[in-house]
């Protein structure tokens, strides 16, 4: 679990692609002294594992299924990514809660200066429409934002000067790929009416369920959202 506060950025020393999977190393600072062998990483907002650390840097493998869903597969050597150690209990919660499963890639469309900070536009794939809230969180390459202004193919989100010097953001190009993480609180509650639980406070399934969402706007009006 991760709160998508970025500790470090770090840099990919080597990215190596097999048959269907890759190896990553990363070279690291900040974070490395607290990394054990068998430790959660966030890299660029993705849940890996530490399989072997070196002296400034640690390795990790990523399975197929990541490198469909991530922006990994378009990344190459030297490009600086988002590092975060997995959340200790009794931290403070200062972002959101984040699994470091990415659902797809975005792409950032443009940045426009907003105040001391920028405010970015991002375009998403229209399967996470659903899971995007105006004033809803977000996890953009790991890190945890705000969604600002949202559309029915693009958001955007307002970025600070410290979060901007602290990430990778300010690096992003029109047309980047970038890793999106949804709410996972707007999964479960989607869950929750797909599975006939709505108005049902003993939580039995019931019987010849139909697995079709029945999360609508029409719905939510009826039961007084």
């Amino acid at each position: 679990m991760f709160t998508g506060l970025v500790e470090e950025v770090g840099t990919i020393r080597d990215l190596r692609f097999q048959a269907e999977s890759a190896e990553i190393t990363v070279a690291a600072e900040t974070i490395l002294p607290g990394i054990a062998i068998g430790d959660s990483v966030a890299v660029n907002g993705v849940c890996l594992t530490a399989t072997r650390l070196h002296k400034d840097a640690f390795v990790c493998d990523i399975s197929e299924e990541t490198l469909r869903l991530s922006a990994f597969r378009k990344v190459r050597n030297g490009a600086r990514v988002n590092l975060e150690r997995a959340l200790a209990v009794g931290s403070r919660l200062g972002g959101h809660i984040m699994q470091g499963h990415v659902d797809d890639v975005g792409q950032m469309i443009s940045r426009t200066s907003s105040g001391k900070g920028f405010e970015f536009f991002f375009s998403f794939p229209r399967a996470l429409e659903r899971y995007l809230v105006y004033k809803g969180s977000i996890a953009i390459n790991g890190i945890s934002l705000t969604i600002a202004t949202l559309g029915e193919e693009q958001f955007s989100v307002a970025v600070i000067p410290h979060t901007l010097s602290a990430t990778n953001l300010g690096e992003l190009a029109p047309g980047d790929p970038v890793n999106l993480e949804t709410d996972i609180l707007g999964k479960y509650f989607e869950r929750y009416f797909q599975l006939g639980l709505a108005g049902n406070p003993d939580g039995i399934l019931p019987e010849n369920r139909k697995t079709e969402s029945k999360l609508t706007i029409e719905y939510l009006v009826e039961q007084g959202f």
